[in-house]
């Protein structure tokens, strides 16, 4: 009984500290609780399905760098200069490491946790806000995208596949990939009903994958189908991890990371606002 009046008292406490703030609807303070809980999950969780996400893109890497590469030359960074296959998709598969850890933990963990387990509904019934559940679901997220980068680099270094020392901001390059997708993720997440509306998440990235940029140039489109997909987040990505591995930073670079800093505050606030319809009726 004493733990129930000492966590009554905790809530208490902290809706008083932010009654009267900016935000005290949706925002208490406590994302740590979230990401507290979600590191006790995972130590439990199997490790097969942590490693998937980051497995593929080093298979990638292997069979088409090392594979497909020996049979590929004249292939140039954004200055022109002459670089290995292997060195021109690595940071492509960089940067789809650090999506691949963020949506799937974005998109299926947090459909899980919604429809079958309802967690979402009994955190925002203690003092937690939907910022809150935003920030620590995301924040999670981020940290897996954070370690698959991390893992991938640690394979990119011993081949000589960062020939610039650039390459050093690709790992904070990542974490802000892996952020923009985690926030659009969670919300988009919000609005699908069943497992085969997830389907539509994949349905939508292998595409993506494919056709942004990852394995060729995107000059050999034409210039109406070259904007669209110009205009996608991986394309970003992997331009902004490219020119940082390769050395080729420049105002372009630039645009690319305002580019995922819209798409984070974007995502936030149309995943705090959605989490406050659904659950705070």
């Amino acid at each position: 009984m004493s733990l129930i009046n000492a966590s009554i008292d905790s809530a208490i406490a902290i809706a008083e500290r932010r009654s009267g703030k900016f935000g005290a609807e949706f925002y208490a303070g406590r994302t740590n609780a979230i990401l507290e809980r979600a590191f006790l999950a995972f130590k439990t969780s199997s490790w097969m399905i942590v490693l998937s996400g980051f497995v593929e893109p080093v298979f990638y890497l292997l069979s088409f760098g090392f594979g497909l590469g020996a049979l590929i030359g004249g292939v140039t960074d954004g200055a022109g200069n002459s670089v290995s296959y292997a060195a021109y998709i690595a940071p492509a598969l960089l940067a789809t490491s650090a999506m691949n850890g963020a949506i799937y933990d974005s998109t299926w963990n947090v459909f899980f946790k919604m429809h079958f387990g309802k967690l979402y509904q009994t955190m925002l019934a203690t003092s937690l806000g939907t910022l809150d559940v935003a920030l620590g679901e995301i924040g999670w997220a981020l940290l897996r995208g954070l370690a698959y980068a991390m893992g991938f680099m640690v394979i990119m270094a011993p081949l000589g596949l960062i020939p610039s020392w650039w390459g050093i901001l690709a790992i904070p390059g990542a974490v802000l990939v892996a952020f923009g997708f985690a926030s659009i993720g969670m919300g988009i997440t919000s609005y699908l009903k069943n497992f085969q509306q997830m389907n539509w998440v994949n349905f939508f990235m292998l595409p993506m994958f494919l056709f942004s940029g990852t394995f060729y140039p995107l000059s050999i489109y034409p210039d109406w189908l070259r904007m669209i997909i110009e205009a996608l987040p991986l394309w970003q990505a992997i331009q902004l991890e490219r020119d940082l591995t390769l050395g080729t930073v420049g105002w372009s670079t630039l645009a690319h990371v305002a580019y995922f800093a819209v798409m984070i505050v974007g995502g936030l606030y149309f995943t705090t606002k959605r989490l406050s319809a659904l659950f705070l009726r």
